[in-house]
């Protein structure tokens, strides 16, 4: 029997929602800490903010690489950033 960590074998939530976390946080196309990562029932909850949404979905392809029988619910919001050089006209 091989020792295959993603195997059909049900991981404890808090166990997999690690995993989901850490994967997030180093996997290249998300890099994201800030994302929190919760197991309800057998449904995957993303909640926190990214700069923008093609970083949203990339969460969520993430998530299906390590989960990919688990729904995701993604709660991540896009945050819009000020753009570099924009100034406020204060009127003086």
């Amino acid at each position: 029997m091989s020792g295959n960590p993603h195997s059909s074998r049900p991981r404890p939530p808090e166990y997999l929602a690690a995993e989901l976390h850490r994967a997030l946080a180093e996997d290249p196309r998300t890099a994201e800490q800030g994302v929190q990562v919760r197991i309800r029932g057998d449904v995957v909850v993303l909640d926190g903010e990214v700069s923008t949404a093609q970083r949203r979905l990339m969460l969520e392809e993430v998530v299906h690489d390590i989960a990919p029988d688990l729904p995701i619910h993604n709660d991540v919001h896009v945050t819009a950033a000020a753009r570099p050089g924009s100034s406020e006209d204060l009127g003086t």
